[in-house]
């Protein structure tokens, strides 16, 4: 049974995320030979203040800063 954790940037849309899913469990299916009712996938949303790339939080870095507000708009 395959457990996958996926975190994200807050601000995913529901079908995003579906579609998503749904990829994912074709390929653990095709790939793993997992059964589909047995790909389990969480999704934790996170927050630019959340998580740091090369030091900075990824609300401070400028040069995610369009990655950051095509989510605010969803």
């Amino acid at each position: 049974m395959p457990n996958i954790t996926v975190e994200l940037l807050a601000g995913r849309s529901l079908e995003q995320r579906k579609a998503f899913a749904r990829a994912v469990a074709d390929h653990a299916v095709e790939i793993l030979g997992a059964r589909r009712q047995d790909v389990r996938m969480v999704f934790t949303e996170i927050t630019g203040d959340d998580v740091a790339n090369g030091g900075v939080l990824a609300s401070e870095d400028a040069s995610r800063a369009g990655v950051l507000a095509a989510l605010d708009q969803n």
